[in-house]
């Protein structure tokens, strides 16, 4: 229902724009035509200064990410192969990037503080959920009432049992303050959209992605509420501590690590139209760049995955050695559970197994990402993302390293999850940046770029 008054919407808006495009046709088709004396002579200057990379002397180009916005899709509406995804223009363009960008940066911080909620084992200290929420406890009965609550967990009684209330209210907080960080992101996404919709300024394309993630995020406080009440059950064995289900977790994990990256895809497209590209020879480079990003970030995502994974079995309190673990490099019980294909995803040995080993892999194919592409002839920006990737990947790797020799000290292992999506960043910002241009701006490229001397 949702998405079909947003769909309608964009229609009746969106429909005004493209009367006004056709009224002034004639008129812009006019004024190119008094003015295609001077094409020729500006087109090399306009090229330039449409990506925000200006070069420099010596034949040296600097880049400047921060002109890459909104300037990219002045004058380009009507070019051949260009499909601009804000109308109303370059103001447009900006509040709408702005607003996704602040969006993106919004499920960063819920990613932050999730992992910090489950790291003081806060998760299940609230023991109930509505999807609009409520007001917390107000007076100290109201906060007796719902320790109470609290003491008939699994987890009081195995873990906390004794805990002051003092204790309790530190821990409700933690998961009241994630819960509601996580509401108010709807909030501020969908008052933002609305305007924007009413204003005409959001194509249907962009209209539908749109209502999709926020489907998505609406789905994501049902996972959380779904990952949380596994872990208010009783667990299967009477040693055994309780934890949420690590396959409801890593589900509630991935599936804002995908509303992250489609919002911030979809900002990247908004202020960045065109990937960067001032020659034919750079376009080439960019796509042989393509070719090794795609791999090497599956294989960036499916560690972040794995990751998830050794948070839900806590297999990060296990083995906290390197590079062996414990006095072996590869423990006996890695293949004890029945059925075998169990053991990728609940045994504690194998699951921290598989994570060192995609970590490394991570790092080795980041790694071989940057030899491959250092002699290419491609875009200075897409030389230094690369760079960057590779120190981030060993950030990363470090991190882990850390996080597993302190037994997963609180403020270590946030920064590890961090780590993880600022990785998972750099790689989504790679694969935008060399992606291939439009026709139109293909057609009007020099075979090499030029120089400045």
């Amino acid at each position: 229902m949702f998405q079909s008054r947003v769909i309608s919407l964009i229609l009746k808006r969106n429909k005004a724009s493209l009367n006004s495009i056709l009224a002034n046709f004639k008129e812009t088709t006019s004024f190119r035509a008094s003015s295609s004396s001077l094409s020729s002579s500006s087109s090399t200057v306009a090229r330039s200064s449409l990506y925000g990379f200006r070069p420099l002397y010596k034949g040296n180009y600097m880049p400047s990410w921060r002109n890459m916005s909104t300037a990219a899709a002045v004058g380009m509406e009507n070019k051949e192969g260009l499909k601009l995804l804000v109308t109303g223009g370059p103001r447009a363009q900006k509040a709408v990037g702005i607003w996704l960008f602040g969006s993106a940066a919004w499920v960063f911080s819920m990613v932050i503080l999730g992992g910090i909620t489950r790291l003081t084992r806060s998760g299940l200290s609230m023991t109930d959920w509505k999807f609009t929420g409520s007001l917390p406890p107000l007076s100290d009965e109201e906060w007796l009432q719902e320790f109470e609550k609290y003491k008939q967990s699994p987890e009081y009684k195995r873990v906390n049992k004794g805990m002051s209330l003092e204790d309790f209210k530190f821990i409700y907080w933690m998961e009241y303050a994630h819960r509601m960080w996580g509401r108010g992101l709807g909030i501020i996404f969908a008052l933002p959209f609305s305007y924007f919709l009413r204003k005409g300024y959001i194509t249907l394309r962009l209209g539908l992605k749109l209502s999709a993630l926020f489907a998505l995020g609406a789905g994501q406080g049902l996972i959380g509420w779904w990952m949380v009440k596994s872990g208010l059950e009783e667990p299967p064995s009477e040693y055994a501590q309780p934890r949420v289900s690590p396959y409801r977790l890593t589900a509630h994990l991935t599936s804002a690590f995908v509303i992250y990256t489609g919002l911030f895809w979809t900002a990247l497209s908004v202020v960045m139209p065109e990937p960067p590209a001032e020659s034919v020879a750079w376009v080439r480079g960019a796509a042989k760049v393509k070719k090794l990003a795609l791999p090497v970030s599956f294989i960036v995502g499916i560690t972040a995955v794995s990751g998830a994974f050794v948070a839900g079995n806590d297999a990060g309190h296990a083995y906290n050695t390197f590079p062996k673990m414990g006095d072996t490099w590869i423990p006996d019980d890695i293949f004890n559970m029945k059925p075998l294909i169990r053991n990728f995803f609940e045994n504690t040995s194998m699951v921290q197994l598989d994570h060192r080993i995609l970590a490394t892999t991570t790092l080795l194919s980041i790694g071989a990402l940057w030899w491959s592409t250092r002699k290419l002839d491609i875009h200075p920006a897409i030389r230094s993302l690369i760079g960057s990737t590779v120190g981030m990947a060993a950030l990363q790797v470090t991190l882990g390293i850390s996080t597993l020799l302190s037994y997963v000290h609180v403020s270590l292992g946030t920064a590890h999850q961090a780590g993880a999506l600022t990785l998972l960043t750099l790689m989504i910002l790679l694969n935008h940046t060399t992606r291939k241009p439009s026709v139109s701006l293909l057609k009007s490229l020099p075979q090499v770029a030029k120089t400045t001397f």
